[in-house]
């Protein structure tokens, strides 16, 4: 049975199109080409970072970040950035009866925003707060501690196979795969799908497999 839900954030149910899109204007580089850097980084199983230090070798996140701040072009996110399909996945879940959560690697700033979205969610995380970041054990101990108690009984939703499902289904959760940003994409190792209970393009789908799971009890 699935008692519990939880949500990564950037590319699961926070669309970071727009974030992208800031920095390849903050780097003053052509958004398309940015793009195609990122998904070569991607694709070769480096850190995102790496993206921006091919336009700037010395970038360090933390001091683009305050200089962004500094300029009154912080990195943020609101209402308009969550995916069409998150708000009501998240609400029919709850209408289950299900204890849902988000849990994911995020800045400073991010648990504050997504707290002030009043989102139906019973516990928001982040890497920032926890002191410890994905795909590290730590933060899937944190996640499953976060969520219960109980790993088996808990459902964790990525976009990415290494930093999502990999880690959680090593940590003995049920993992459901979303095909949607760069991650989803491009990364997509059979090896990790398989091993996945649910593997969707939408957040629509999910809550009736959720239901459909538990109705046949597991």
């Amino acid at each position: 049975m699935i008692d519990t839900v939880i949500f990564d954030v950037g590319g699961t149910i926070l669309d970071e199109s727009h974030e992208f899109a800031a920095w390849a204007d903050w780097l003053g580089v052509p958004r398309h080409t940015f793009s195609a850097v990122f998904g070569a980084v991607i694709a070769r199983g480096l850190d995102y970072q790496e993206t921006f230090r091919v336009f700037r070798p010395d970038f360090d996140l933390t001091v683009e970040l305050e200089r962004r701040a500094a300029a009154g072009q912080p990195e943020s996110f609101a209402e308009a950035d969550l995916y069409p399909d998150a708000r009501g996945c998240l609400e029919s879940l709850k209408d289950q009866g299900l204890f849902v959560g988000l849990a994911g690697n995020q800045p400073a700033h991010a648990e504050a925003t997504l707290r002030d979205l009043e989102l139906p969610v019973d516990v928001i995380g982040t890497s920032h707060g926890w002191g410890v970041a994905k795909p590290s054990p730590a933060f899937f101990e944190r996640v499953v501690a976060a969520g219960g108690g109980v790993a088996s009984s808990i459902l964790y939703v990525g976009d990415r196979p290494d930093n999502d499902v990999r880690p959680a289904l090593e940590a003995g959760m049920k993992t459901c795969l979303i095909r949607r940003g760069p991650w989803g994409h491009i990364l997509d190792p059979s090896t990790v799908a398989e091993r996945c209970l649910f593997r969707i393009d939408s957040l629509d789908e999910l809550p009736s497999l959720v239901a459909k799971h538990n109705a046949t009890g597991g």
